[in-house]
């Protein structure tokens, strides 16, 4: 499949070609003018097809020139040498569910809630997801947690997400590391060490590794002493080091972060993205809310919850992912059956489609010829 937006050209000098098809369009109108005269002497010489009126006449008139007139066109656009990017299929194999579970989800700027459409949204992601395609889940509060390991079965998915509860704290940059660490256990991500640097403590002995799961009984997940690498705590060797990976590099894996953005707690969001990007891992960014915002009021406090669109497209950019935005739940269903669509379709290099748009310029004339044909008795 061609990516159009992407089309650019080899000798883009050459399009002035398309100034023909106008003066085509022009020649026909004139012979179909004087035939007209024609016929208007002779009637009985009328081919039965041009003796509708409606919509019917219209097309048995100029269907075929309109048709071979866009055929000229593409053929022209061919001499010109196109090239696009062309999606192709490709082997997506994990995906992480990052969800903000955070008490700003409560708000009611996207009905009925912005946690209620979050889970309907997930929920028809994984109804369309490719059956070979591992989702997981994580919860993102004032910690990260891994609420459900990458599966194949929906049924465990689906009770992740409906067992969603909201927590005080936003630790954005917390859920990117923890959904990183759990899509790449071997590429020796310290999560404890990288936690402990961002609040200021100092690491304490035995605590290498990644934090503990939640969600106890699904996957191994939540048993004692358990880390996401699945390594056991004090025993583990120091990872070998590999060099930065191209952002976006890595086609196997995804991240679908689904928050208002306003992190407050936990490691730098933006490092965190820089840190995805460094194993090629991308983050597709999901805005739940409103730039305006709504006021919360909780334990006799009001608190104003926006939507903070900035941070969530440079966390896209960092990735080379994409970012959308969710005004209400229909708008979140239509951007997670998108990008169940996109994970399975992704841009390839830069590909010459000279030969698709002659084809397609070839195969258009000879359908208009053939249709005047079978219609008039002619090609003309």
């Amino acid at each position: 499949m061609i990516d159009l937006r992407t089309l650019s050209f080899l000798w883009p000098i050459l399009l002035w070609l398309l100034a023909i098809v106008p003066l085509a369009a022009l020649a026909m109108l004139l012979l179909r003018f004087t035939r007209s005269r024609a016929h208007s002497r002779y009637p009985g010489m009328v081919p039965h097809a041009l003796t509708h009126s409606g919509v019917w006449g219209f097309l048995g008139r100029y269907g075929p020139g309109l048709i071979a007139l866009i055929g000229l066109a593409l053929l022209l656009i061919a001499v010109a040498r196109p090239r696009a990017m062309l999606l192709m299929p490709t082997a997506v194999e994990s995906v992480i569910l990052a969800i903000d579970t955070s008490g700003s989800m409560r708000a009611a700027d996207v009905k009925p809630s912005r946690i209620e459409a979050a889970q309907a949204a997930a929920r028809s992601f994984i109804d369309g997801m490719p059956s070979r395609l591992r989702v997981g889940v994580v919860t993102i509060s004032g910690t990260a947690a891994v609420t459900q390991s990458p599966t194949t079965e929906r049924d465990d998915l689906y009770q992740a997400i409906d067992s969603l509860q909201l927590q005080r704290g936003s630790a954005i940059g917390s859920g990117i590391l923890v959904s990183l660490a759990e899509l790449l256990p071997g590429a020796g991500i310290d999560v404890q060490k990288i936690l402990n640097e961002a609040s200021g403590e100092a690491p304490r002995p035995g605590t290498s590794g990644t934090p503990l799961r939640g969600a106890p009984g699904r996957d191994g997940a939540g048993a004692p002493g358990a880390t996401a690498s699945g390594a056991r705590s004090g025993t583990q060797e120091p990872p070998k080091t590999s060099p930065p990976a191209e952002p976006g590099s890595n086609r196997s894996a995804a991240i679908i972060l689904l928050t208002d953005g306003q992190g407050n707690t936990g490691p730098d969001t933006l490092k965190m993205a820089e840190l995805a990007a460094q194993h090629g891992v991308r983050i597709f960014t999901v805005g739940v809310g409103t730039p305006e915002g709504i006021t919360l009021n909780a334990q006799g406090m009001s608190m104003r919850v926006r939507l903070d669109e900035e941070a969530l497209k440079k966390i896209a950019d960092i990735t080379l992912g994409d970012y959308f935005r969710a005004n209400d739940a229909l708008d979140l269903r239509r951007i997670y059956k998108e990008l169940s669509s996109r994970l399975t379709l992704e841009r390839r290099q830069l590909t010459e489609v000279t030969a698709v748009f002659a084809l397609a310029g070839c195969l258009l004339v000879i359908v208009a010829a053939a249709v005047s044909l079978a219609r008039t008795g002619r090609i003309a």
